[in-house]
């Protein structure tokens, strides 16, 4: 199939100027000054009636506490647009009265004034939901842009003119009509791509029978799926020829692949943690110097928060190739070991009963793993016990258990009599022995 024959970009230039010659020897006839004289005045009036009632809207506005926010933000939107909103309000009416007593081309023009006014509001509203401001602005513009062009008549000539511009890349013709094309394709499939992602990621988190990593595994393979169907989708749907850039692409991937190893590594490392689920969001992990709980898992780190609030974003890579100490891979139970020593004199049946009772009145303890003390040596000063207990809850703190558990050992010890003993030494004078003691010098200056 031969390819379009498209006109010169000057031939297109001289067509647009032939036409607004032609729009400006139109307005400039008799029957139409009148029109264009009456949508100044509109315009002039609307402005006017805007500064004035502005000040009076903006005050009511503050004394609105307690709406809804989306009602605030529609507010807003028409203090802002209040101009725009008078001025269809008042050319609306004026051009349907003009089309049921008179001819239509009595308002011809103001017609194409009510519509551009019109169309530019509903733009204004509409865009409003899209909470990024650059790309409601872009959004915004670029309908306001073609709306305005379509009105008018002139999408022919912007099309071919567009079109026009165009590069040889790669064997293919690359025009900006079709750069345009596809940016406006492919953004309204990532925008619908990333809508159902987010419904469909809202139902699994909820699915309870599907385990948290598993969750996080589906949602990122759900995503990666949709947008990359947007992207080639949106590119084939407007002519664009993928075949054309295998070659291109192929030589990036293999410099990207040798200088973001690392990256690369973290993502397969992440995608491996979620598969085996050694790891899931909640658990509480001990990595080096860092432990804390997990708060999500990425696709090239994990969020881990410690106890003092401090979130540390750990890569994939360390977690795969690192030791990492689980404290909630199977279930929620940790035991810990506590040391300390009592006096010889001290029966030792006792100090473990009273021990085991001392742990178990401590509020985290668990009471049906109940805790146990064992002898495990006889020291220089001391008989030295270990005391094992267990707890569900290791997100609460590890330091601060212990710490509990001691001082309820030194409240048992102290009403029971006994003994927690330190090293001492005793120093015996030979007879005769004299002790010598010297003066400290202050140092000299």
């Amino acid at each position: 199939m031969e390819p379009e024959t498209l006109p010169a970009p000057q031939d297109i230039a001289m067509g647009l100027w032939d036409q607004a010659q032609t729009l400006l020897d139109h307005l400039m006839r008799p029957s139409n000054t009148y029109q264009v004289g009456i949508a100044v005045g509109l315009f002039l009036a609307a402005h006017l009636l805007a500064r004035l009632l502005g000040p009076y809207l903006h005050s009511w506005m503050r004394g609105r506490e307690g709406w809804p926010k989306w009602r605030m933000r529609f507010l807003v939107l028409m203090h802002r647009r209040l101009r725009l909103i008078l001025f269809v309000l008042m050319i609306w009416p004026l051009i349907i009265f003009l089309q049921l007593t008179t001819w239509p081309s009595r308002s011809y023009l103001l017609s194409i004034a009510g519509e551009l006014a019109l169309a530019w509001l509903l733009i204004a509203v509409i865009t409003r939901f899209i909470l990024n401001g650059f790309l409601r602005a872009v959004v915004r513009y670029a309908a306001w842009t073609w709306v305005t062009l379509g009105i008018l008549g002139l999408t022919d000539e912007a099309r071919g003119l567009l079109d026009s511009a165009a590069i040889q890349l790669a064997g293919m013709r690359l025009s900006l009509w079709m750069v345009l094309q596809a940016v406006a394709v492919v953004a309204v499939l990532l925008f619908a791509a990333r809508f159902v992602s987010r419904m469909t990621a809202a139902q699994i988190r909820r699915n309870d029978e599907i385990s948290p990593s598993m969750q996080v595994l589906a949602v990122k393979l759900l995503q990666v799926t949709l947008y990359g169907a947007a992207f080639f989708i949106g590119l084939r749907a407007v002519g664009v020829d993928l075949t054309g850039l295998a070659v291109l692409s192929g030589a990036i991937g293999v410099g990207l692949g040798f200088g973001l190893q690392k990256v690369v590594s973290n993502l397969v490392s992440g995608v491996i943690l979620l598969l085996d689920r050694s790891i899931k969001p909640g658990d509480v992990i001990s990595l080096g110097e860092t432990f804390g709980w997990i708060n999500s898992l990425g696709a090239r780190y994990v969020s881990i928060t410690t106890r003092d609030g401090r979130e540390y974003l750990i890569p994939n890579e360390d977690l795969i190739t690192g030791q990492v100490v689980n404290w909630s891979h199977s279930d929620e139970y940790v035991r810990l070991d506590i040391f300390f020593g009592t006096a010889y004199a001290d029966d030792p049946h006792k100090v473990r009963r009273i021990a085991v009772k001392a742990a178990t009145s401590v509020d985290r303890v668990l009471e049906f793993k109940p805790p146990v003390c064992h002898i495990v040596g006889f020291g220089d000063s001391s008989v030295d016990y270990i005391l094992r207990f267990w707890i569900r809850d290791p997100t609460g703190g590890l330091t601060n258990i212990r710490g509990n558990v001691y001082l309820a050992l030194w409240d048992a010890f102290r009403d029971n009599g006994i003994s927690i003993p330190f090293p001492q030494r005793e120093v015996t004078l030979l007879e005769g022995s004299k002790v010598a003691t010297t003066t400290a010098q202050p140092p000299s200056e």
